[in-house]
């Protein structure tokens, strides 16, 4: 995924990386740091899947899926902030984005192992920008202050929301990603912010 994106993408460009997409787009930065100018890093982590994540994701990858019928309403409520859970057109918002992307997609993105990478942070040198979710029940806010701890050059943003923050608060988490990307430098070690 590295590789394809790397080749798609311009010359230069602003990076950013979503739950496990934050451990893609920080290997894309190690491949290639001359090319990445800012990096945003939404509600992931830098740790590796522990033995029981491992077993069930071995566990996906070889069970036969059939009539795949979109990620279950229970799992995508404790993604969400508890105040969310019952709001229903959230919930079926996120339920028919998974069952449009279909088994093949959820099995092969559901069987993707995660490698810590928490000793590495301190290759990452561009200006990058970390939010996290205060409600959020799949990353804490210690896999986010080890990201800002890790990255030289990060300021940690926390708002009011659970793991699918670009949609609980998305009119939110664009005011802080444009005021980032607005910004022409941050100092080593930026501030954490909590906007909850």
């Amino acid at each position: 995924m590295e590789r394809l994106t790397l080749e798609e993408a311009p010359p230069r460009f602003s990076l950013f990386g979503f739950s496990m997409g934050g451990y893609i787009a920080r290997e894309i930065v190690r491949i290639a740091p001359e090319r990445v100018s800012k990096l945003v890093l939404i509600a992931t982590s830098s740790r590796g899947d522990n033995e029981l994540q491992a077993y069930r994701k071995s566990q996906i990858a070889n069970t036969e899926l059939g009539a795949f019928g979109g990620v279950s309403r229970k799992s995508i409520r404790q993604s969400l902030a508890p105040s969310r859970e019952q709001d229903s057109a959230l919930v079926e918002r996120i339920h028919q984005m998974s069952t449009s992307l279909g088994s093949r997609a959820f099995r092969r993105q559901a069987s993707l192992r995660r490698d810590a990478d928490t000793d590495r942070l301190t290759e990452i040198r561009c200006p990058t920008l970390i939010v996290a979710g205060s409600r959020d029940r799949i990353r804490s806010l210690e896999e986010a202050r080890e990201l800002h701890n890790g990255i030289a050059q990060s300021t940690l943003v926390v708002l009011e929301a659970g793991h699918m923050i670009p949609l609980e608060a998305p009119d939110e988490l664009a005011s802080v990603v444009l005021n980032f990307m607005r910004t022409n430098h941050l100092l080593s070690g930026g501030p954490t912010i909590d906007a909850s």
